[in-house]
């Protein structure tokens, strides 16, 4: 595979912001499927992509779970990776060099243990500087604490203000679907100061051989992503959509131009293409050539006019 031409037809108004965060179209691709993006570069010319979101960095380096850490399911993928990093120094060092000159803006993601790692984290990026948007990933079930800050409103609503004061960047906040009411905390994360939510981050499962009668992935528990959760994370879109003003980003399941543009009508600003990436990496540039047709096929000719669009 090559990367192609671009034939994306530029009479449809595919831009979409971002809190001061402006995509040429809202086609991204997530963080953990894309690498630090150079591994993609053979197969993705990346300057048509909306948006890239590298790999989830920690404050320090993490070895991350011991295998097994993936698993394939019936309908998509078990992971137990437990954010294996070497950390935001080596990431500045080695990585940010080449993910600054990208033409397409590239939306750090980071994690923490407490709201000081948060904190911490934001602080270096933000002396950094040239970061064009940084997601706060509050909701990795493969971690200790890794889903403890998007689970309640309050624990939600004070690591993102926190950040919000030390960083002028525009922050998302990725929100986890293993929680009752995913409205609330992204209500929450609104309050705090974020430019987005993203939903959702992966659903908590297990796999087991029941030959050995133990279970498969090393740390026992993973997340599902892939097809199986995309009627999960358009419900919750579409409730979050409904609850916020801010932007909602949508994420799980996403692998063609009918998955995004389900979750545009039920309320998405935009999307981030994940599991897909494992096995077809240009699905997320198929997405963008054939959206402008999408959008003219609804009789409209930008895509905000798409978007919540959804009928009672």
């Amino acid at each position: 595979m090559t990367p192609q031409t671009d034939p994306v037809d530029r009479s449809i108004d595919l831009a979409m912001s971002i809190g001061n965060l402006q995509l040429a179209n809202p086609i991204l691709v997530a963080s953990g499927t894309f690498g630090y993006a150079r591994e993609m570069e053979p197969w993705v010319d990346m300057k048509r992509l909306g948006g890239i979101l590298p790999k989830t960095i920690t404050r320090d380096p993490r070895p991350g779970n011991k295998p097994w850490r993936t698993v394939e399911t019936a309908s998509g993928l078990l992971n137990s990776i437990g954010l294996d990093n070497d950390g935001i120094d080596y990431f500045l060092a080695k990585h940010w060099p080449y993910l600054r000159q990208l033409e397409v803006p590239v939306i750090v993601s980071v994690a923490g243990k407490s709201r000081d790692d948060f904190v911490a984290l934001a602080s270096q990026l933000e002396e950094a500087g040239g970061m064009p948007a940084v997601e706060l990933n509050i909701s990795c079930p493969n971690v200790a604490n890794g889903i403890d800050f998007g689970t309640d409103p309050q624990s939600c609503y004070e690591v993102v203000s926190s950040v919000r004061r030390v960083a002028s960047f525009p922050l998302l906040v990725k929100l986890t679907p293993n929680v009752t009411q995913i409205a609330e905390i992204a209500k929450a994360a609104e309050d705090g100061g974020a430019d987005a939510v993203c939903c959702i981050n992966t659903v908590l499962g297990m796999a087991v051989d029941w030959r050995k009668r133990s279970p498969i992935l090393g740390n026992r528990l993973g997340g599902l992503s892939g097809p199986a959760i995309k009627p999960i994370a358009l419900r919750c879109v579409y409730q979050v959509a409904s609850r916020v003003k801010i932007p909602v980003v949508g994420i799980g399941g996403i692998a063609t131009l009918d998955d995004c543009m389900e979750f545009f009508v039920a309320g998405a600003s935009a999307v981030q293409l994940g599991t897909v990436n494992y096995y077809d990496p240009q699905a997320a540039l198929r997405c963008v050539e054939g959206l402008p047709e999408a959008v003219a096929s609804l009789g409209c000719r930008s895509l905000r006019e798409v978007v919540g669009s959804l009928k009672p």
